[in-house]
């Protein structure tokens, strides 16, 4: 059999290593030589409370679990909020005002009306699929830049969905 060039093949493998690209990380260390990453996209946080709450915006989150930071950005690009943590630090800024939380959790959980586990949101994006009590995490799709995490327990029940780009 001869190996004949296919353009449609091709096109495929091509559009493959693109999209697998999008999903990749930029990695760096810190002074401690802790890994330092950085994605960016667009996420959707879906609470099923007694009055459903949906949430949407553009984001960019860089560091790790112990120090790090989201910037959520509306359609136009304007900055909505920024979440930042560090050993003992967990802030908010938005509308010009900061203030100050006594953890991420705590943070997070005003930031957003309901707890998400950032820690290990850390480790799903790098395609480690880091057990949550009461979050299924699905990782199945991160290698097109998709992520899906559902919360069935503590209720009310949860959706976050993680479109990355680059």
């Amino acid at each position: 059999m001869r190996w004949r060039f296919q353009p449609a093949r091709w096109l495929f493998v091509v559009a493959l290593f693109f999209i697998a690209g999008c999903a990749s990380p930029i990695r760096a260390t810190d002074q401690n030589n802790r890994n330092i990453s950085f994605w960016s996209g667009r996420l959707a946080l879906k609470v099923d409370a007694d009055q459903a709450q949906s949430f949407s915006a553009g984001f960019e989150l860089k560091g790790n679990a112990e120090t790090g930071e989201l910037a959520l950005y509306n359609p136009l690009g304007s900055t909505l909020a920024v979440l930042a943590w560090a050993p003992g630090s967990a802030t908010l800024r938005s509308n010009d005002q900061t203030r100050s939380f006594d953890s991420l959790d705590d943070l997070v959980r005003h930031a957003t009306g309901t707890a998400i586990p950032v820690a290990a949101l850390f480790d799903w994006l790098q395609g480690i699929n880091t057990p949550v009590p009461g979050w299924q995490a699905d990782l199945s799709q991160l290698v097109t830049g998709r992520l899906v995490a559902r919360r069935s327990m503590p209720t009310p029940t949860a959706e976050l969905r993680l479109a990355l780009e680059k």
